[in-house]
């Protein structure tokens, strides 16, 4: 049977992120299950005093990141690039509500993407952001992921913006087929 290697689970992106999570005052992570993003979301999930919510789909996202803001407090919306184009009608709610918004998104379909179906959401996502109001920051590198994502935070939260931060597919790495 084929999986995915289990190489995502040791991401050395993911703590540096959840450090800035936790240092932002992120107490609600909404995600749909991901293996790309698994590191991060075990990490989040053993933190007292953070709650994750494993979604459905993704556009629930935006609606539980806007609930927290209205409940004073403050949420992260863990995705890939392949469910952003599930969000595109609900982040109108982020511009019509001036809502802030913080998002960190794996991409798909870009460095080495060994599966085709990937490709056109991959291609997609930063227009379908840039298009729907939510400012885009990439990081393409571990050396820029620190200040990107601190800074994506503060703009979010203490400037009420809607921010999508992609993580490129060659900083996460490759994806891998293996056998179980």
């Amino acid at each position: 049977m084929d999986t995915i290697a289990s190489d995502d689970l040791t991401a050395p992106w993911a703590p540096i992120i959840h450090k800035i999570l936790v240092s932002a005052g992120v107490s609600q992570a909404a995600h749909v299950p991901d293996a790309g993003l698994a590191r991060l979301i075990e990490m989040l999930n053993a933190t007292p005093g953070v709650r994750t919510v494993s979604l459905t789909t993704e556009e629930e996202g935006i609606a539980l990141t806007a609930g927290a803001w209205l409940g004073g407090q403050r949420a992260v919306m863990l995705m890939q690039s392949s469910g952003v184009g599930n969000c595109v009608n609900m982040l109108s709610l982020l511009a019509s509500c001036r809502f802030p918004f913080l998002a960190i998104v794996t991409m798909r379909g870009e460095w080495a993407e060994f599966n085709p179906w990937q490709m056109p959401m991959g291609q997609a996502t930063p227009q379908a952001f840039e298009i729907m109001g939510v400012r885009v920051m990439r990081v393409d590198s571990l050396t820029d992921l620190e200040d990107t994502v601190a800074a994506a935070a503060m703009l979010a939260f203490d400037g009420d913006q809607p921010i999508a931060v992609l993580l490129s597919q060659r900083m996460l790495g490759r994806k891998k087929w293996g056998s179980e």
